[in-house]
């Protein structure tokens, strides 16, 4: 740990993307408050805005760029004197963005987050740090997933990782749910992404690492900790031991303060039947299922450098849904990849039709750099992709709907977590992706319940994919 700095200074967190960037935003806060940082929530208070960026997608990615221009906009009124990018666009891309995007007065990888205190406070003192090249994380470590662990601290795009059993995090909001990062990178090789490429190699946190952190979460008012990573059902292969998340499960539900785990990212070639019970037989494990389909034509799923197809996706729900017919299944699919027929996408629309998902995502195919699909014959024309999107996101709406209405008169438990309009959500729905329930009573429109509180109770109506409870 950092001694405090005798000079300090603000800095705003701006953060872009899914939970495990959340978690990486909390960890450079808890380095930077160790380090005497003064952290403000707007950037136009602070002296220095960190943008931690995502770089999974084009929408993503421009999104990104939209937050660090308007920072840089602040920079003409405010105290604000640097705007500062970290994050998966920043490590992808290096120099390209910075020669792209001048408005950033420095581009961060992940190897500068060990010493991100010192960094930020160069900049402020007008130094204008060489962005890097970006490089294939994946030949950082060894090849062979168990001789991953001595060499852990070399791929340090996680802050927590080779760290031992300490960590840096500070809370950057006061949610009952928190996300918990379990392993960082990815050994898949799908055609579409380039996560691996700058994530890194697949590498497991140790249990006891994530057991302390989670007792340091609940011990911060988190009750709902959801277990996040680029594949969460290879966590283990590099102990030699797929089944460590099965015998570690138990050991989170012990800890005091926990009353929820909910896991994420889940691949549908690599869950086995031992995993499925422990998911539903474990206390406190949630019944909830987050797989990565995205899509369900076996020949394209070929394609995509991925396994299974329609018949065998049916299957796992239905082992899914008569261990726990009540159980929250969600999925993301990618429509117009390249090659794809006409027979290949009803094969989609089918699959979704039998499915009944709780919650499904739905995205147009788009070329991303230094992937194997770029370079596939046959792109799909952008109308074509575009009106396939729209028809099966309305179909997908519609079936969503139909999910949640067939939840009517069922129990829930609702964790609380916002006051006002009294929503929170039920066991089978993930955080900020899924739809919610809101709390009422027939008396009154409201309930009066506590952020943080778990209300049990009835599903009386919907609205849309949203469920109405009333409190039992």
């Amino acid at each position: 740990m950092s001694l405090p700095n005798s000079n300090p200074k603000t800095v705003a967190l701006v953060t872009l993307g899914c939970a495990r960037n959340d978690v990486d935003s909390e960890e450079l806060a808890g380095r930077l408050s160790e380090d005497g940082w003064i952290l403000v929530n707007d950037p136009a208070n602070a002296d220095i805005a960190l943008v931690n960026t995502c770089g999974f997608i084009e929408s993503a990615k421009k999104d990104s760029v939209d937050a660090l221009l308007e920072a840089h906009a602040l920079k003409a009124d405010g105290s604000l004197r640097a705007v500062v990018a970290v994050g998966c666009m920043a490590e992808r891309y290096g120099k390209e963005l910075a020669d792209a995007l001048p408005e950033a007065d420095a581009i961060l990888g992940f190897d500068d987050y060990q010493d991100i205190s010192q960094r930020l406070r160069k900049i402020l003192d007008g130094d204008k740090p060489k962005a890097h090249t970006p490089k294939d994380r994946r030949t950082l470590i060894p090849i062979s997933p168990a001789a991953r662990q001595t060499t852990r601290v070399v791929n340090e795009s996680p802050l927590s990782m080779g760290q031992g059993s300490t960590f840096s995090r500070k809370r950057l909001g006061n949610s009952p749910m928190a996300p918990l990062k379990i392993a960082s990178g990815c050994d898949r090789r799908c055609s579409f992404c380039a996560i691996p490429l700058f994530r890194g190699a697949f590498v497991s946190r140790r249990p006891t690492e994530i057991l302390e952190e989670a007792g340091w979460l609940a011990e911060n008012g988190v009750s709902e900790v959801f277990l996040v990573s680029e594949n969460t059902t290879s966590y283990g292969k590099d102990f030699g031991d797929l089944k460590v998340m099965e015998s570690m499960l138990p050991e989170l539900a012990k800890i005091d303060g926990i009353e929820r785990i909910r896991l994420s990212y889940l691949q549908p070639a690599e869950i086995r039947p031992t995993l499925l019970q422990a998911i539903v037989a474990t206390e406190k494990v949630v019944p909830y299922f987050d797989i990565s389909f995205q899509h369900a034509s076996g020949t394209l799923l070929r394609r995509m450098r991925r396994f299974g197809d329609a018949e065998k996706f049916l299957h796992l729900i239905t082992q899914i849904r008569a261990l726990n017919p009540e159980s929250g299944i969600r999925s993301n699919f990618i429509v117009g990849f390249p090659g794809e027929t006409e027979e290949e996408y009803q094969d989609l629309v089918s699959f979704i039709n039998a499915a009944g998902l709780d919650a499904i995502g739905i995205f147009p195919y788009s070329d991303e750099d230094n992937t194997e699909a770029l370079k596939l014959e046959n792109k799909v024309d952008p109308d074509l992709i575009q009106s396939r999107t729209n028809q099966l996101t309305t179909l997908a709406e519609e079936l969503v709907n139909q999910r949640a209405a067939e939840r009517i008169g069922q129990k829930v438990r609702v964790l609380i977590e916002d006051e006002e309009t009294q929503e929170g959500r039920a066991e089978h729905q993930g955080p900020e992706v899924d739809s919610t329930t809101f709390i009422s009573t027939p008396a009154r429109p409201t309930s009066g319940y506590k952020v943080g509180q778990y209300v049990d109770a009835v599903v009386v109506d919907v609205a849309g994919a949203d469920l109405v409870a009333q409190p039992l």
